[in-house]
């Protein structure tokens, strides 16, 4: 998925990692933005935001739907640049077309993962299918390290199988949980798993105690270690936990997204699509997708790749987690 506003803020990204003992959990609130198509189809924004830029190194997420695509017109995003980074397609209903400058053609389907590498350079189109009635799913950005971040291209699929847990069942599409492990390959150690929590159960969930994590609520009244969350905010319990308590007070079966890893000690710049270390970085890269260098090109899009939004008339400035 692209970042598709028209002035994107440049976000200089991390900081040191802190020890922050177990302190409350932080509430997120996610802000809407437009997301392209000829009726520009709303997604919630939780990642990056002013409260906190990076969650281990998960640096983006897009929650949206459930949206009735006769109404909204559906997912309809160009090709597109990315750089430094990996895409993680995730949905709950619907089906979108992923093409890419690697040459897949796949499509994403619930409960179905699909991991994009950006490296160096790659190029790609998404487009919720004919079939699709209700589009519902998240998108999210993995920030690649120093010594990766010009990884080759690459995409990986993965069908997780369903976790039993006491209370409820985890799909596990990165990373450990609950005795299950995914094999899908990331440069920096991750969890993402999506929760189902029956109504008026707890999980109690053994985490690393060195991972941050963030806690996305989809449906369900939730309390993530004693604080409430509500339908499209994100609960981030800093370093230092060995066990997340989730409770469903709610009457429905709720769904979640839990996101996790170790803070991510080196200072990025994200910028529309790219994530670089600086920003001369930053400007070569917008220069290679204007000229159709880098990128590769998108075969089956019918349509014109997304143009590049102008660049900031002040340099980068520096966004740092809170301390």
């Amino acid at each position: 998925m692209s970042n598709t506003e028209a002035h994107p803020a440049p976000l200089r990204c991390g900081g040191e990692p802190g020890d922050d003992g177990l302190r409350a959990v932080e509430v997120l609130t996610a802000r809407q933005v437009p997301l392209g198509g000829p009726r520009a189809m709303p997604v919630r924004r939780t990642l990056p935001q002013r409260a906190r830029t990076l969650i281990g190194a998960w640096c983006f997420a897009d929650h949206y739907g459930p949206d009735d695509v006769s109404v909204t017109g559906g997912m309809d995003v160009p090709p597109h640049p990315h750089t430094g980074l990996q895409t993680v397609s995730w949905l709950f209903t619907g089906e979108i077309e992923h093409r890419d400058s690697l040459g897949s053609h796949a499509l994403v389907r619930p409960g179905e993962l699909n991991l994009m590498t950006g490296g160096h350079g790659i190029s790609h189109s998404e487009v919720s299918t004919p079939r699709t009635t209700i589009l519902h799913g998240v998108q999210l950005w993995v920030a690649l390290p120093d010594e990766h971040r010009d990884a080759p291209r690459d995409f990986q699929h993965h069908v997780p199988a369903p976790v039993p847990l006491e209370g409820g069942s985890a799909r596990v599409f990165l990373g450990t949980l609950a005795g299950d492990t995914s094999p899908v390959r990331t440069f920096t150690p991750l969890l993402g798993a999506e929760l189902s929590v029956d109504p008026g159960a707890t999980l109690s969930l053994d985490v690393d105690p060195a991972f941050e994590h963030g806690l996305l609520v989809d449906t369900g009244d939730i309390r993530m270690n004693g604080t409430a969350l509500e339908p499209a905010q994100m609960g981030y319990a800093a370093p230092g936990r060995a066990v997340l308590t989730v409770v469903n007070e709610g009457p429905r079966t709720a769904r979640l997204v839990l996101l996790g890893g170790p803070p991510f000690g080196e200072e990025i710049i994200m910028w529309w699509n790219f994530i670089c270390r600086s920003h001369e970085e930053i400007v070569q890269a917008r220069d290679a997708w204007v000229s159709g260098d880098r990128f590769g090109s998108v075969e089956g899009y019918d349509g014109d790749p997304l143009p590049a939004p102008e660049l900031p008339t002040v340099p980068l400035r520096p966004r740092r987690n809170p301390s």
